[in-house]
């Protein structure tokens, strides 16, 4: 399996893409970030790509597999991506 793409070599390829120097690349994938952790109680969307969404979980009962006794889970708010139909699509494959 193919390892990920670090920070600066998709810094890397925007620069060259775009004819800027990295450091600017840089700046641009932390600015970037920066918008999306401001924004993301409100959902922040990258076209194409997904969107960051902060979701309420209920409070639940769960259970410790290793003892099998029952605790209660509270309520708290996780950030999620939902990954956008054209990633998908382009990953996968369009569905027939």
């Amino acid at each position: 399996m193919a390892k990920a793409l670090s920070k600066s070599q998709i810094a890397s390829e925007v620069a060259a893409k775009a004819e800027i120097s990295k450091k600017q690349a840089a700046g641009i994938l932390e600015h970037l970030a920066e918008l999306a952790y401001k924004n993301a109680k409100n959902s922040f969307t990258l076209p194409g790509i997904g969107k960051l969404v902060l979701v309420n979980r209920k409070a639940r009962i769960g259970r410790n597999p290793a003892t099998g006794a029952t605790i209660n889970i509270p309520a708290k708010k996780v950030v999620k991506f939902r990954v956008a139909k054209a990633a998908k699509d382009a990953i996968l494959g369009a569905k027939k």
